[in-house]
Formats: C-alpha cells, structure tokens, sequence
C-alpha cells in the first residue's frame, strides 16, 4: 500500500515504514512529535486505487517526526555582462525526516 502526498508543496510517494525529507511545514514541533498529512492525492492498496480530485476525500497520512535536519547548499549566483554586476549568495533549506506510520483511506 503507498500513497502520494502533497507537502511544501512537492508531492511525495510515501509507504508504511518508509523515512522521507520534507520541507519544514509544521511549527512547534519536536522529534517523536505526530504529524499528519492531510493533503492526500492517491492512495493505492492491493485492489484498489483512489484518485482524488484533487484530494482523496478523508484520507489522512500520519507520520512521526525523526528529526529536523538542513538540505546541502546552494549557490545563488547573478552576473550581468559587461556592468561589472556579480552577486554571489548560498541558501539551504530547512526539512524534516519523517517515518510514515500508517495510511489510513
């Protein structure tokens, strides 16, 4: 059973017992905290397969969150030719590690 869930605006395929990196889209919680995503766009079981449209109407995905961790850096780099214009500027982006507990349809 897998589902496809909307978070920070990716969509991500998550299972039972799977970890996957999400943007940070929840505030004031802390590792071991549940989270739930509510914005569920399929769900797929063994027989069947629920489209929403756009949402899988009472479909909700709850996870535990691990940790909040930090993606790797990006450069941000703008140059205008021939004006002497460069700009360099780095930026990482705040996630969290979540495991998917269960999957409910």
């Amino acid at each position: 059973m897998y589902a496809i869930v909307e978070a920070g605006g990716k969509q991500h395929r998550v299972e039972v017992g799977q970890r996957c990196r999400v943007e940070r889209i929840w505030t004031g919680v802390a590792a071991g905290d549940e989270v739930v995503f509510d914005r569920v766009l399929m769900v797929r079981d063994e027989k069947t397969v629920k489209v929403g449209k756009p949402l899988v109407v009472g479909a909700r995905v709850r996870a535990t969150l691990v940790r909040p961790l930090r993606d790797a850096k990006i450069i941000v780099f703008k140059k205008k030719r021939r004006k002497g214009y460069r700009r360099t500027r780095g930026h990482r982006q705040d996630l969290f590690e979540v495991r998917i507990d269960a999957i409910e349809a």
